[in-house]
């Protein structure tokens, strides 16, 4: 059946399990979570300065039910999530095991990203999670999406109707020059961002970004402060929607062996855009953990899931590499 006629089937399929959810009483499953948490239910306001951030490892649908359950609808400011492409693809795991002069490294799988209904499997797993969310923003909150061209129209469709064709903010290129080539389309050098609000009244702190004179000598234009460094001189503009940023290559110092690692400086940029300091982060697909990392580093709060046995230690050996607190 053509994918454009499974869509109303999708959303109100979708629509009807996440309401069922919320309305339904709470019964707390077993997941393991990796913190030491205080019990957040008799108290007014769980966002206090005894706060500390979690790390869940489990399905997310499962956690995001139980944070709302918890008191934590509305409480983030912020949420980024970086799904599965739907690459159908495995992705490995890597073991180094050393013996006495030797080093050998063992492969495992660490996910997949394959779906048994093909892309309308996909789309109805995206949709209930989007749509519950969308109850935890609060009403200054904004969602980054990360998707690529395999999927980003089909999602943004479901995010209009979710979130409001008039809340869609911006689609954010993410540029970059790695990757493959191709003789027969042009080579594939971008991921897609979706950014969404909740209302009209959200966080949106503007950034700068170096724009330099392309000629040898100060722009020396009126009310223009210029700067000078390696390259060249230039001035500071505010970003746009297409950010020129490497991914994490083999020899990066950021490089923590997780093959779909994304960089510190995106996470940098959409934290300090989409929240203050204090404000409450959420990761739903946590991945290598850039998330956290960057939020903890401008005093942010975070809470990160994940059910990869790959990603949980990824996380944890780089929280504790980074000297994070408790968690």
């Amino acid at each position: 059946m053509d994918l454009i006629w499974e869509l109303p089937r999708i959303v109100k399929k979708g629509r009807e399990r996440a309401e069922k959810i919320l309305n339904k009483d709470y019964e707390d499953p077993i997941i393991q979570q990796m913190i030491i948490l205080s019990d957040t239910r008799n108290r007014q306001d769980i966002l206090t300065e005894e706060w500390i951030n979690q790390l869940y490892s489990g399905d997310n649908l499962i956690i995001i039910e139980k944070l709302l359950k918890l008191g934590y609808r509305e409480k983030f400011d912020l949420i980024y999530i970086d799904p599965p492409f739907l690459t159908n693809a495995n992705y490995k795991g890597r073991i180094v095991i050393k013996t006495n002069n030797t080093k050998e490294t063992l492969e495992y799988l660490a996910y997949r990203d394959t779906w048994e209904k093909g892309f309308i499997g996909y789309l109805e797993m995206i949709y209930i999670r989007l749509f519950l969310l969308k109850e935890l923003l609060s009403p200054k909150g904004t969602i980054y999406v990360h998707l690529d061209y395999r999927t980003v129209h089909y999602v943004k469709i479901l995010m209009d109707e979710i979130f409001g064709r008039e809340n869609f903010l911006n689609e954010v290129i993410w540029a970059y020059k790695s990757g493959g080539t191709s003789n027969r389309y042009f080579s594939r050098k971008h991921d897609n961002i979706l950014v969404y609000s909740k209302t009209k009244d959200y966080i949106f702190n503007p950034q700068l970004e170096k724009s330099y004179n392309r000629g040898l000598k100060p722009y020396r234009l009126k009310g223009v402060e210029e700067f000078q460094d390696d390259i060249g001189w230039y001035t500071l503009v505010k970003l746009k929607d297409v950010w020129q940023i490497d991914m994490v290559g083999r020899t990066s110092r950021e490089r923590v062996g997780y093959d779909t690692q994304k960089p510190e400086k995106l996470l940098e940029r959409i934290i300090l855009t989409s929240s203050d300091e204090g404000s409450l982060i959420g990761d739903f697909f946590a991945g290598s953990g850039t998330t956290g990392v960057i939020a903890e580093k401008y005093d942010r709060k975070w809470i990160m899931v994940d059910k990869g046995g790959l990603s949980l230690t990824t996380i944890n050996k780089r929280l504790i590499e980074n000297q994070s607190q408790s968690y």
